[in-house]
């Protein structure tokens, strides 16, 4: 495995390399990570990671400066899953001179976790844009843990027509169903059990869809506004202490809400538990959609 640190250097060492899957990371790494990494590894010949914590997606008030850097822990993971180079830039390197031509990604990054971190998925874009014209993939894969990102790179390489094939990654969960991330290691362990809650709440609202959907399309009853369920969930978390951003129903292909006839839905959540920011999600199916 290669570290390099030059984007002159990374395009020397790929320009043979066809076809290479990229998996973007702003390092501090974990399981969900590897798993992505064994995605990209099923996919390609040539995997690359990135490790870069991006300034440009971080908001005033954010925690930039305290973002775990464990770089030579990373890399250790990295040589032991079967990478072959990581590109590990420093902030100069990506930004040599200041960055004034920005990625404005559509309406829905102002939405959900957008209308908390104003300005995030501009960076995000951007930053992804870059890399992207640095690596030059064919492929890049992508946690579905954060599945607003996921959509809008999706839709950035599909509006700009980017040879790349953005795959999604399932969410890698611990034992008691807590999405695995880098910001799980501020919980303390009294936090840590009652996290948990947290993914309970989204099964129980994808079974409550699921059965309202189901009574409606056998006419036995008429199924409660879904509405209904974001506020009960937000209800039982807040009971608890947890603070809640949002918790949406959504389309899934679109992350719009639900219109007559969508039936693959998602269930998108940002919350706060003591001084950690969580979020996470799950995709469900209404069979034959609603009516």
């Amino acid at each position: 495995m290669q570290i390099i640190s030059t984007i002159t250097a990374l395009r020397h060492r790929l320009r043979d390399e066809e076809p290479v899957v990229f998996v973007p990371t702003m390092g501090n790494l974990h399981e969900g990570h590897l798993d992505l990494v064994r995605v990209a590894r099923e996919h390609g010949r040539c995997v690359v990671v990135s490790i870069f914590v991006n300034p440009l997606q971080f908001g005033v008030n954010e925690d930039f400066s305290k973002y775990p850097r464990t770089l030579e822990q990373d890399c250790k993971l990295l040589e032991q899953s079967g990478v072959d180079v990581v590109f590990a830039p420093s902030e100069q390197d990506l930004y040599a001179q200041p960055q004034q031509f920005m990625v404005d990604p559509p309406a829905i990054a102002n939405e959900l976790c957008g209308a908390f971190r104003p300005g995030h998925f501009r960076g995000v874009a951007t930053v992804v844009l870059k890399l992207f014209n640095i690596v030059q993939p064919q492929m890049a894969v992508f946690g579905k843990k954060d599945f607003q990102q996921l959509h809008i790179v999706r839709q950035m390489v599909a509006q700009l027509n980017l040879p790349i094939e953005v795959i999604g990654g399932e969410t890698v969960r611990a034992a008691d169903g807590l999405a695995l991330s880098s910001r799980n290691q501020y919980l303390n362990p009294t936090e840590r059990t009652e996290a948990a809650f947290l993914c309970r709440t989204l099964a129980n609202m994808g079974k409550a869809m699921r059965g309202q959907a189901a009574l409606n399309q056998a006419k036995l009853n008429s199924p409660r506004d879904f509405s209904s369920l974001e506020q009960e969930a937000r209800d039982a978390l807040s009971a608890r202490g947890w603070k809640v951003e949002y918790i949406a129903i959504r389309c899934s292909s679109t992350l719009l809400p639900l219109t007559a006839g969508d039936k693959d839905v998602v269930i998108l959540a940002a919350v706060w538990l003591g001084k950690t920011r969580l979020i996470d999600n799950l995709e469900t199916n209404l069979q034959g959609g609603l009516s």
